[in-house]
């Protein structure tokens, strides 16, 4: 549909958000007369003439989004005279114009005209006081060596243009920058340098940029550097030391790298995310390789491993070679079948039989005896198991896979520190990939279970049995010893409450950390938060009125949500307390801080003895929707209030502030201008109803469902 024309109207108007709609066409000229309008938002629509003449009258304009759309032409003759603008995206248009067309805009911080059809030097651009800037795909040219960038941009992004000149000697005094991609430009062979003044950087993407000579050690003093793409450039040498700690995306290929990769990044390719050193002259140890690695990201690699080393290459060596390695190979061959078959004669134990040579697979028969022990920060647990090839792992939709819980020990290191992931109320949970590349989370449940092995094993096949699209679902399990241990699909995006308080600013594109893509950058935006909030309501809406019987979650909070790899909300660890029986039943409601509902707690704040009912788990639905309005902790954060003492509470905090109509003072500033305020404000109300000191005063699931979906039509 078209927008009204009687839009002009709203002379008062400040904030127009018509974002995520199907409007088409022109934007009336009317607009023209929003003089006081501060934030124009019409982007992801199907606008498609050129931008309206009126806006340059909007003189109060601070933050416009036009992106996403079909808008053509050139910026109107005085786009550049907003001077009050901070924030502009154009990006994903047909938009043409040249660099200068912004020089005037001197309060610019956040400027992105990617994917358009721009042109000129980048030059002009820089002048002001710019904190992130998306240039690319477009057609801007000029030297970079000739800019003045400032020493507060966190975000530069000029992939895809034509821009030339020397890279680093610009970039030394950039001391803040976490994101820098220059790929696919015009520069000169050059080598790099200076990289380590760049301390900050999180993203660094030189690919297609004409580097040659060696890859810097300096590298090494990167240590929040989380992704690395030096592929297809002239690099020569050895890869150097990098700095792991954080590292999860590496592309190295297609370079004239040699020798072998450093150890303790061969430890570390299990545990990132994407990883290719293909077309390159490195030597590789085919045999060093846990399954779960892909082949394909060596692809132009040779394998340094003697024939002996991994039987595999036997077959091949033999079919492409004869002369002596065919010998060598037949003659190892006999002699390994001769030996087992006078092993066998002379009595010795079959189970024990073993190949001399080394398998390139995890299922190496060997005898893993226990019992086992393992040490976190916060507790040590056992595994009470003698063979560990004996004791099966559960996998629900693949009962023919033949895992066991020798399986889980080389999929987590032998539940080593460096796999783990979190430790909650029911235990550790470790990262691991078993056979095949299986991605999981595997959350051993140590608190002693009054439930025998095969009653343990049938609830955690019902929970097993419980789909939902935003509940994390159970993948299998294990019974090791007195040990319940629940395998989970692996969340990629990790949880709520890291993401919320824990994080910095989002990494990987420029959508990512400002408007709607992945991971935290998401949560700067009102509409992905509107979105968490409806699917966690869901989740519990499901557990206490769509199964029977229902199934009370007992321990809601920020980090037992968990965002998956296509940005859903999933909540996890439903169902988990009643295999522990009545102990831990008793000690779940009073744990975690600031989710804890009053009728929990005296006056004194010691326990109180109350059955645990559905209205427990809307209190701590209550307390998760403060924490996505306001982006404050549940406990031990800044409630800025007079009235309130240094013991306040998420919960005490803004329920005064509710009760007294002053919920619009407490928004997170990340979300401002992202959406509507008053559906902010409402949900707020609805978290004041959550928390109810009374739990007959709090409203159903059900009944939170429907109130949140309402607001997409408030």
């Amino acid at each position: 549909m078209n927008l009204p024309t009687n839009i002009g109207n709203f002379v008062s108007l400040e904030r127009l958000d018509l974002s995520f709609n199907t409007f088409f066409g022109s934007v009336p000229d009317s607009i023209s007369s929003l003089t006081s309008l501060q934030v124009l938002n019409l982007g992801r629509n199907w606008f498609n003439s050129t931008v309206p003449l009126g806006i340059i009258r909007c003189h109060s304009l601070t933050y416009v989004d036009l992106s996403w759309n079909l808008f053509n032409g050139v910026l109107p003759d005085g786009f550049g005279s907003l001077s009050k603008l901070k924030s502009l995206n154009l990006a994903g248009n047909g938009l043409k114009g040249k660099g200068s067309d912004f020089i005037k805009m001197e309060s610019l911080t956040y400027l992105n005209v990617s994917k358009n059809l721009f042109h000129g030097s980048i030059v002009d651009i820089f002048k002001g006081p710019l904190e992130v800037a998306d240039l690319s795909g477009n057609r801007f040219d000029g030297h970079i060596s000739q800019v003045n960038f400032s020493s507060h941009i966190v975000y530069l992004d000029l992939s895809n243009n034509k821009i030339s000149g020397e890279i680093f000697s610009s970039l030394s005094q950039m001391h803040n920058l976490k994101h820098l991609n220059l790929a696919k430009n015009r520069f000169l062979e050059q080598r790099m340098s200076n990289i380590s003044s760049l301390h900050s950087l999180e993203y660094l993407n030189l690919s297609h940029t004409n580097l040659f000579g060696r890859i810097s050690n300096e590298m090494s003093l990167l240590t929040h550097l989380k992704t690395l793409d030096l592929s297809s450039n002239h690099l020569i040498g050895k890869i150097p030391l990098l700095s792991l700690k954080t590292l999860q995306n590496l592309d190295l290929s297609s370079n004239d790298l040699v020798g072998e990769i450093p150890i303790a990044l061969l430890k570390k390719l299990p545990w990132m995310e994407r990883f290719n050193f293909s077309y390159n002259n490195l030597t590789l140890c085919d045999s060093e390789f846990s399954s779960e690695i892909p082949k394909s990201a060596f692809i132009g690699s040779s394998n340094r491993c003697p024939i002996a080393a991994n039987p595999n290459l036997l077959k091949t060596k033999a079919q492409s070679h004869r002369g002596l390695e065919f010998v060598l190979a037949l003659t190892i061959s006999i002699i390994l079948f001769l030996g087992s078959f006078l092993l066998c004669l002379f009595g010795w134990r079959k189970e024990t039989e073993m190949w001399a040579v080394k398998q390139d697979s995890c299922k190496e028969e060997q005898v893993i005896s226990g019992p086992f022990s393992f040490q976190t920060d916060f507790t040590t647990w056992e595994a009470d198991v003698k063979v560990a090839t004996s004791v099966p792992v559960v996998i629900f939709e693949k009962p023919l896979l033949n895992f066991t819980f020798s399986d889980l020990l080389l999929a987590t290191s032998n539940f080593d520190r460096g796999t783990l992931l979190a430790e909650g109320r029911f235990g550790p949970v470790y990262r691991g990939f078993l056979p095949g590349g299986i991605h999981v989370a595997v959350k051993v449940l140590v608190h002693g279970s009054t439930m025998t092995d095969h009653e343990a094993a049938r609830e955690l096949e019902q929970l097993g049995r419980i789909k939902h699209p935003n509940l994390v679902p159970l993948t299998g399990y294990c019974l090791a010893g007195d040990q319940r241990i629940a395998i989970y699909d692996y969340m990629e995006n990790g949880n709520l409450h890291t993401l919320l308080h824990d994080l910095p600013l989002g990494v990987q594109t420029t959508e990512d950390w400002i408007q709607n893509a992945r991971s935290e950058g998401l949560l700067t935006t009102w509409r992905f938060r509107h979105k968490v909030a409806l699917g966690t309501a869901r989740a519990l809406a499901f557990l206490h009125h769509g199964c029977s019987p229902s199934i009370l979650h007992r321990d809601v909070k920020a980090s037992s949500v968990y965002l998956d790899y296509n940005l859903e909300p999933r909540l996890s660890d439903f169902g988990l307390s009643k295999i522990f029986g009545s102990d831990l039943e008793d000690e779940i409601p009073h744990g975690s801080p600031g989710y804890t509902p009053p009728e929990f707690l005296n006056q004194d704040g010691s326990s109180s003895p109350y059955v645990i009912s559905p209205k427990s788990d809307v209190f701590g639905f209550g307390v998760i929707l403060f924490e996505l309005i306001t982006g404050k902790k549940p406990v031990e954060d800044e409630y800025p209030d007079d009235n309130f003492s240094k013991d306040a509470n998420l919960v005490s905090w803004v329920r005064g502030l509710v009760k007294k109509n002053c919920g619009c003072q407490i928004i997170d500033p990340k979300i401002r201008g992202t959406g509507s305020e008053d559906q902010m404000v409402e949900v707020l109300k609805i978290g004041y109803l959550c928390t109810a000191d009374l739990p007959s005063k709090r409203p159903s699931m059900q009944q939170v469902v429907g109130l949140l979906k309402d607001l997409e039509q408030f």
